[in-house]
């Protein structure tokens, strides 16, 4: 298949696949997400994937329609019947179907997959940024479908030519972005935003906090501000497509790009990684 789609047991053509209106996601985004990479048909990280999505559907009080093992076999099988092995892929979990209502319907939860060709961002050109308040709502823990403030915020960095948006919380402190995590080097020191409730726990974000430590680079996992953002010697995002990115812009600032070997060390340690564990 070009673009595979799958939904409750049902596969096809992306394109040539129906939902119900029904389904909780159309009502109410009401439902839990993951999305990892593929190369030459072998996922990236599938289990830390997997894991993360059954955090996030317990926290909602989702239940999974099927264990771990049977998903992560799902998965690859969904995969090998794809004509290339360079993919992203996307599932989600919704809680159910039923007739518009708030409270909790009866029934199972609902599974939607999608696979399409990508390639991963490589991280190789400097990319631009912007800042935007953080007006999401206190659960950003958990990667839930409710992604209206992540859109309108990915837009405005659009709209502005820049790659991605940096969301901030009342105070300056800095959260993450749109759709990736954010991360500063000042002072050799890595430094990332705690996994509290106010960031997505991003698994690219743990590889590269596991790469600083294989090559003795220091971490701080401790907020910090837009004011120390663009003051840092380096500014990082990361996310599953695009694993390690390098800013050189703020705002139309000039930001970063003051160590390019901690970031030359960074990004070849969790590219190696990847490629390594995809062969």
């Amino acid at each position: 298949m070009k673009e595979l789609g799958y939904y409750n047991g049902t596969i096809g053509e992306l394109n040539e696949m129906t939902v119900p209106m029904n389904d909780r996601a159309c009502w109410f985004g009401d439902g839990v997400y993951e999305a990892a990479m593929v190369r030459k048909f072998h996922y990236f990280a599938l289990d830390e994937h997997i894991d993360r999505l059954f955090r996030s559907a317990a926290k909602l009080e989702i239940t999974v329609p099927m264990g771990k093992d049977a998903l992560k076999t799902l998965l690859n099988d969904l995969a090998k019947k794809m004509d290339t092995g360079n993919l992203m892929a996307y599932w989600q979990v919704t809680r159910g179907s039923g007739p518009r209502g708030h409270a909790f319907p009866e029934g199972p939860a609902n599974l939607w997959v999608t696979l399409r060709p990508k390639e991963i961002n490589p991280g190789s050109e400097p990319i631009s940024l912007i800042t935007d308040e953080d007006i999401r709502f206190l659960h950003c823990d958990i990667k839930t479908l409710n992604l209206i403030p992540s859109v309108m915020a990915a837009e405005k960095a659009k709209q502005a030519g820049c790659y991605e948006c940096v969301l901030y919380r009342t105070g300056g402190r800095v959260t993450e972005c749109s759709h990736s995590n954010v991360h500063i080097i000042r002072d050799g020191v890595f430094r990332t935003a705690p996994t509290d409730n106010l960031i997505l726990a991003g698994i690219a974000r743990a590889h590269l906090i596991a790469a600083c430590k294989r090559l003795g680079i220091p971490v701080d996992e401790t907020p910090f501000t837009v004011d120390e953002l663009m003051a840092a010697d380096e500014i990082i995002t990361s996310s599953s497509t695009a694993p390690c990115s390098r800013a050189c812009q703020v705002n139309g600032q000039a930001a970063g790009m003051k160590r390019e070997d901690l970031f030359k060390a960074l990004h070849k340690a969790v590219f190696d990684e990847y490629y390594s564990a995809t062969e």
